[in-house]
This record gives C-alpha cells, sequence and structure tokens, in this order.
C-alpha cells in the first residue's frame, strides 16, 4: 500500500539569488518497501548554505541537484515500515533523503540515532554535520593548540558557534563576527566568547579585528570570505593558520568577486589556508562524539535553532539563509515525533 509524500522539487536552476519559482512543491506516491528496504517518514531536515552549489550545474565534491528532481539534504527520520534485519520499525535514521516526507531506502545511507544522546534535531546541527564540520575544521585543519587567539566568521550559525565554544573549552581567547547585536549579545553571555563584532554596524571591519586582537590571529575559521578574509589575513601571526569552511558572501555571485588584495603576506608570514571538506573526516567523529559527550552534560556547548514548519516552508527556510535570518542552525519541522 503506498503512500503520498509531498516533496520539493528543483523547477530551475537559480541565478543570482534564488527565488521561489526556483522550487516546485510536488506530490510523489511512495511505494511499501521491498526485501532489505524500509519506509521512513521526516521528521527534521535541514538546509544549509552548501546546498546553493549543488543548484549549479557544474562538477564539484557533490554531484548537481537536477531539474524536475526532489532536492536532497540532511534528514532525521523515524522507520515506520522495516523490512531490513539492520533497522526496526521506530528506530530514528539520519539520512541525506530530506525535502520530502517519506522515502524507501535500503540500509546504506541510513545511520540509527540515539535519542538518549539529545534532542533527534541535534544530529542535524551540533551533534550532525555542522558540529563535525566545526571539529574537524579547527581541530584537525587548524591544527587548533590549547590557549590560542582564535578568529570566526559568521560564529553564531551552526558551525560557528560550534567552533566558537569547541575554542573556549580548549582555554582559547575567541572573537567571533555575526550580523545582529542579538547574535552578538548571545555569543558573549551565552556562548562565552571573549568579543563579539557586529560586522554590520562595526563601521570598518579591518579596524575592529585589528582592536580585537592585539597578540594577533593564531587560527582563524573561515565562512564568510571577501572583507573578513582580508582583515584576518592582516593580522594573523606567523605560522597561523585559516580553516576555509565556506565563504557565503560568494554563493550568490553572478560575478568573479575581488580576492583579497592582501594574499601576498601569507608568503611572508608562513601562512597555511586550507580549504576542507568535512566528508574527507568522517574519521574524525568518534573524537567528535567524544568531546560533545563531556562538554553538553557541563554546559560547555549550547546553540540556537532557527524553524520553519511543514515541508512546503523549505524553500523559505533555504532562502533566509542568505539574508541573516537564521539565528544558528536553521531546521524545517517535516512531521511530528510520535514520542514527544
Amino acid at each position: 500500500m503506498s503512500v503520498t509524500s509531498k516533496e520539493i522539487r528543483l523547477a530551475s536552476r537559480p541565478v543570482g539569488m534564488p527565488k521561489d519559482s526556483d522550487f516546485e512543491v510536488a506530490e510523489a506516491s511512495i511505494a511499501d518497501p521491498k526485501d532489505g528496504e524500509v519506509l521512513v517518514r521526516n521528521i527534521w531536515m535541514s538546509v544549509d548554505p552548501y546546498m546553493r552549489g549543488r543548484m549549479m550545474d557544474r562538477e564539484s565534491y557533490v554531484p548537481p541537484f537536477q531539474i524536475g528532481k526532489p532536492l536532497e539534504g540532511g534528514a532525521i527520520g523515524q522507520i515506520v515500515k522495516s523490512k531490513s534485519d539492520k533497522f526496526k520499525e521506530g528506530d530514528y535514521v539520519n539520512s541525506m533523503l530530506g525535502w520530502r516526507e517519506y522515502f524507501v531506502s535500503g540500509a546504506d545511507g541510513l545511520t540509527k540515532v540515539d535519542p538518549n544522546m539529545g534532542p533527534i534535531e541535534a544530529f542535524l546541527g551540533v551533534l550532525g554535520m555542522p558540529g563535525l564540520t566545526a571539529y574537524a575544521g579547527l581541530m584537525r585543519v587548524g591544527e587548533l593548540k590549547d590557549g590560542e587567539n582564535v578568529f570566526v566568521s559568521a560564529a553564531s550559525g551552526a558551525v560557528g558557534s560550534v567552533v566558537c565554544q569547541l575554542a573556549k573549552a580548549h582555554g582559547c581567547y575567541v572573537v567571533g563576527s555575526a550580523g545582529s547585536d542579538d547574535k552578538c549579545e548571545w555569543l558573549e553571555k551565552e556562548a562565552g566568547i571573549d568579543k563579539a563584532i557586529n560586522y554590520k554596524t562595526c563601521g570598518d571591519l579591518d579596524a575592529a579585528v585589528k582592536a580585537a586582537f592585539p597578540k594577533g590571529i593564531d587560527v582563524y575559521f573561515e565562512n564568510v570570505g571577501g572583507a573578513h578574509l582580508q582583515a584576518a589575513i592582516n593580522y594573523m601571526n606567523p605560522f597561523a593558520r585559516a580553516a576555509l569552511c565556506g565563504m557565503i558572501e560568494q554563493y550568490n555571485a553572478t560575478e568573479p568577486a575581488p580576492g583579497p588584495n592582501n594574499i601576498i603576506m601569507a608568503v611572508g608570514k608562513s601562512l597555511k589556508l586550507q580549504g576542507f571538506i568535512v566528508s574527507n573526516h568522517f574519521d574524525l567523529l568518534p573524537d567528535f562524539y567524544a568531546e560533545m559527550s563531556k562538554l553538553i552534560p557541563a554546559g560547555k556547548m549550547k546553540w540556537q535553532q532557527t524553524v520553519e514548519e511543514g515541508i512546503e516552508n523549505a524553500p523559505k527556510a533555504f532562502l533566509n539563509l542568505f539574508t541573516g535570518k537564521n539565528f544558528g542552525k536553521m531546521l524545517v519541522k517535516v512531521g511530528n515525533d510520535p514520542a514527544v
């Protein structure tokens, strides 16, 4: 017996900032699972800035989304029918098959989620890909040492906020940038960083970064690009490291953006600027969980999330990522959790 599932499809490839018309709400008939398969009902789904790149028809580290096909992204769902010996009905699973209410899948690509570790939606944020991205970027790529000086752009976001608190847990001096006074206040009072810079109201960002780092920057965690990267390079110490996670400032650019005009300083300062993709660092998952299992119960890892209700509002949630309307992790609540 099939079920009817709403899903969000890519209607056209965006040019510049995506529009509502680039998305289509459709219905699909989902058949019963076959042997070895399960039927999953999604409860939570994630929208993330990297998805913008997959909307372009170009080669990248993941294949592009296809027009007329449902989009994909992180989701937490519950198994409602199982013909697999690896999962039972009622199990919660993490998948990359968001942007839809139901789906049928084999065991590959599904990861069981332990609801005792935290709220299930946290596995799309602080305990999920954003959290692991923060950990891998800061600890492995950024080669963090206890007590260093750390600058984080987009510091109130899903990744940046975890970076900030990980660095503080390692005794670091931490400064983050964000785009509103409310976000800056949360970073200082709740996340416990040393200083937050509102890049929209500070005036000269370069001067603000200089004032915040009288002893220079040892590690820069890059989420924005542009003026943030230029300012960081100016005040990075010799042998400092920059973990290049993302550059959201350029995701909707229709023309090549100018690069930092001070990149030559990376030579004289012996800087390391390294881009990274979280999928290359899944081996760190046990270490990541071990650290988070200590920080969360101790109240040293806090998070914010912004929630849109209903699968039909997933495009709205995605578009809001690029106008700063999200505070912390942006989530879509697809359906209710019967256990709550």
